[in-house]
Order: C-alpha cells, then sequence, then structure tokens
C-alpha cells in the first residue's frame, strides 16, 4: 500500500485573529484524521500549533525532514504569514499545497477575522517569488466535496514525484539494434531528474534462471498461479522457462533496488531460453513492478509514474500505437505481444505463440473495455515532456497478443504528436484518468505536460474544482 505522509504547517498573522486561526488549525486536522490522511502536526514546535516566525520555521523544518514528509499543506488559518511559509517550502523541497477556509461572513460591525482569500493571493506570488511550485486547492469550506479530492489528488501528486525522483530501472542488457527509436541519454537521466540506470549483461539473467530452477519452490508457485490463471498453451518445459524468468528477474530487481525493467526481449534471448519474455514481464507487471520491452527505459519511467497518480491501486499496461481501427474513424489498436498483467484482461488469458515469433511465451487477450489514460514520457535534445490524455476502449476485429482498441478525440491530432514527437510508438494505459494528477506532478519534475487534446482549461476547471457541486 502506498504510504504519503504530509507535513503540516498551518499559518496565521498577528493582525487577524489568533484564536479563530487556532480555532481552524484544529478543525481542519480533524477532517484530515477523518480522511484517513498520514500527517505530521507541529503542535510540539508552539502551544499553538500554527507557523508565523522564523524561529519555530527552523524548527518545523528540521521536524518535518526527520520525519521524511513527501508533500507539505499550509493550510491559512487566517490572513497567514507568506514569507515564513515561502522560506518553508523552498527549505523542504517537497510539493506544496497551498489552501485556506473559506471565510465566514463578516461581522456586525464590519469587522473580519480572518482575510484567508487575501492572505491565499500574497503568498502564491511569494512562492513565485522564491521559484517554489506549488498546487492551489480552491478557497473552500472543510466538508465541501473539493477538499476531500483536492487533498486525495494532492496525495496522487505527491506520490508521483516521489517515485519520480527515486527511479532506479534494471536495463537489462543492450536495446535491440533496430531499435534506435527506443535509444535514451543516460547521463542526462541522472543528471536532469536522478533517474538512475542499472544495466546488467543478459548472461546474468540467464545464470539466475538457472539458480531459480535448481531451487524450485519459486518457479514453482509461479507455474501454478499460470494454471490458475490463464489458459496454458506451451509445453510444460517451456512454461518453467517462464516461470524461471520471472523469478529471475523479480530477484535481479530486488538485487539491484530497481522498481522496474527494461529487457531487450528478442532476439538473442529467445537463443538463449527458447522463450519470448512476454509472459513472465506480465507476471510481474501483475505484481506492480512494470518490465517494458525493447529496453525501452523511457517507457519504464512512464509506467512507474502512471502507476504512482493512481496510488499503485491499478495496473497499467504498456503498449505500441499500431493501426488505424478498420470501421471507426477515430479509433486505433494499441497492442503487444504479450507483456499486460492479467488484473487488465476481460477475458483468460492464453499462454502462447506471440504475432511474428516462433518461440512461445506470450500471453493473447483483450483488455478490458472503458475510459483509460494513456501517457507517454520521453524527450531528446535536452528537453522532456510527457503526452497524456484519455481514451475508451470499444469493439474491434480479434487481435493476437495483449491488445485493446480505443477511440480518442480526434486521432490524427494524436498521430502527428507521436510522429513529430519527442515520442515514438510505445505508450502506458491505465484504466483510469489520471490526466489532472500527472498534469499537476509535471510542474514538480520538471516536464512539460503535452495534452494530445485541447483540453488544458478542462483539466485546470478539474484542478481548480469547478465540476464539483455541493
Amino acid at each position: 500500500m502506498v504510504k504519503i505522509k504530509l507535513g503540516y504547517a498551518p499559518t496565521r498573522r498577528s493582525i487577524f485573529s489568533a484564536p479563530d486561526a487556532i480555532k481552524y488549525r484544529g478543525l481542519t486536522a480533524d477532517r484530515l484524521k477523518e480522511l484517513g490522511i498520514d500527517f505530521v502536526d507541529i503542535t510540539d514546535i508552539n502551544e499553538e500549533g500554527l507557523l508565523y516566525n522564523d524561529e519555530d520555521r527552523i524548527q518545523i523544518a528540521e521536524k518535518f525532514k526527520r520525519e521524511k514528509i513527501d508533500g507539505l499543506f499550509l493550510p491559512h488559518c487566517n490572513f497567514g504569514t507568506e514569507f515564513e511559509c515561502a522560506r518553508l517550502a523552498k527549505d523542504l523541497d517537497v510539493p506544496v499545497l497551498l489552501w485556506g477556509p473559506l471565510d465566514e461572513r463578516p461581522e456586525e460591525d464590519g469587522t473580519r477575522l480572518r482575510d484567508t482569500q487575501c492572505g491565499l493571493f500574497a503568498t502564491g506570488k511569494v512562492l513565485r517569488r522564491f521559484n517554489v511550485p506549488f498546487t492551489y486547492m480552491t478557497n473552500c469550506r472543510l466538508n465541501d466535496p473539493v477538499f476531500e479530492r483536492g487533498i486525495r489528488d494532492f496525495m496522487a501528486v505527491c506520490n508521483v514525484v516521489k517515485t519520480f525522483r527515486n527511479i532506479r530501472i534494471l536495463q537489462i542488457s543492450t536495446r535491440p539494434y533496430e531499435f534506435w527509436s527506443t535509444m535514451c541519454n543516460e547521463g542526462e537521466l541522472l543528471e536532469k531528474f536522478n533517474i538512475q540506470l542499472t544495466p546488467i549483461p543478459m548472461p546474468e539473467l540467464t545464470d539466475e534462471m538457472k539458480k531459480a530452477k535448481e531451487e524450485g519452490s519459486e518457479v514453482a508457485e509461479v507455474i501454478k498461479y499460470c494454471r490458475e490463471n490463464m489458459e496454458i498453451c506451451v509445453k510444460d518445459k517451456e512454461l518453467e522457462n517462464v516461470a524461471a524468468l520471472k523469478v529471475a528477474m523479480k530477484r535481479l530487481v530486488s538485487k539491484y533496488g530497481c522498481q522496474a525493467a527494461a529487457i531487450q526481449c528478442w532476439n538473442q534471448l529467445q537463443s538463449e531460453i527458447g522463450i519470448m519474455p512476454c509472459a513472465a514481464n506480465a507476471l510481474m507487471n501483475e505484481e506492480g513492478i512494470p518490465v517494458v520491452c525493447e529496453t525501452d527505459i523511457h517507457g519504464a519511467v512512464t509506467a512507474l509514474i502512471t502507476e504512482a497518480a493512481g496510488l499503485g491501486e491499478k495496473r497499467s499496461f504498456f503498449a505500441d500505437w499500431t493501426i488505424r481501427h478498420p470501421d471507426v474513424a477515430n479509433g486505433e489498436l494499441l497492442q503487444h505481444c504479450g507483456p499486460w498483467p492479467v488484473s487488465v484482461a476481460k477475458e483468460t488469458p492464453k499462454i502462447t505463440y506471440p504475432l511474428a515469433f516462433d518461440h512461445p511465451g506470450s500471453i493473447t487477450a483483450e483488455a478490458r473495455h472503458g475510459k483509460v489514460t494513456l501517457v507517454r514520457f520521453d524527450g531528446d535534445h535536452g528537453e522532456y515532456s510527457l503526452l497524456l490524455g484519455n481514451a475508451k476502449g470499444i469493439d474491434g476485429p480479434r487481435g493476437m497478443g495483449t491488445y485493446l482498441w480505443v477511440e480518442v478525440d480526434n486521432i490524427k491530432r494524436l498521430e502527428a504528436k507521436i510522429v513529430e514527437g519527442p515520442y515514438i510508438h510505445h505508450c502506458v494505459g491505465i484504466h483510469e484518468n489520471v490526466v489532472p494528477v500527472l498534469y499537476e506532478a509535471c510542474k514538480y519534475m520538471g516536464i512539460t505536460p503535452d495534452l494530445y487534446d485541447p483540453i488544458e482549461e478542462d483539466v485546470k476547471a478539474y484542478l481548480r474544482g469547478e465540476d464539483v457541486t455541493l
């Protein structure tokens, strides 16, 4: 289960009501507890539990660093002290959520107790001066639906950023010679984003497979899982190789402290072990450890942040954009030889032979229909962006491998974006709308969001909560 911890630093300013600020500090903390949000309070720093001076701010920063918070929540319980908020946010370098409770009606004599909205305007400007990216949750009441959604979306943003900043990918052999499109700049990924690669040669993988087969127990468990969840259309020895490959990859991912893998997958691997790796990849993907094809490092990054945007609750699938739908004007076939996790299938998957290859070890199954998000992290010439948007699964001709026919708003517009780049024919899909979360996370990751449909204003409206009614 994903664990995200917020640093809770409610703030006030002296010229407005301190008792009212203390009241809202408590009410907001109670609401976070009610929602099951894990947060670190500052009630031990001063008796008010509020941020408003520099001495306390230093202690708060030290505490939050010790607690390893993933995001900073700055509720403005009255006007707030904008420069202390900015100093704290700058020091912590985590995603920042700016919000304040909606002000009440002024007193009969015209007195206002909090002026929360005005303080939010000030803090937003000072955060910009400090070059601190932040997320703004609209000025609202604690029980408004937009508050709960905004908090949960911010947790997902924190999870994407936390994931992105700590990526290490197991690279199993070199990229296939023919796949110039999947080349990446390893040094640049490390220098710009701290994305680390762990390259290993093919014999290290095959040696680990031999060990797994000699020991037997883990391989037997994987074989049992396959027989219970798939239709087996390959020989027993070939199924054993699928299981051994899965066990070997998982061990190597663990050994090198990686979160995902990118495997050469053809052609030398088949000569070494007699199978395609697709079904083994699918088994890893089902466990939330993305394994992508054709040594596509950028594809592995895409898979990790896409699943992080869904808080790890759903599995993603790695696909090729392949051909247009023969009958639907804006339809397209997403397909790959068979690496998709079992949980995305709408039918019992078969372990069989893939399209265009002679070796066994692929999965054939159509994916579930419904709304999906499609994503691609990529870059060249030192510039990186995230292509993202929505599609829906539709009916289409029977296919081989793992596949899903989808319909988008405008296939010609999408096609041009992929061809003109910096993208390639690979993408990652997930059965959930994570476009707003990934769009917002881009500001913290230092990459450009690139929506393949002209929906940026719709996404911003969602983030502002304009679609939520009381």
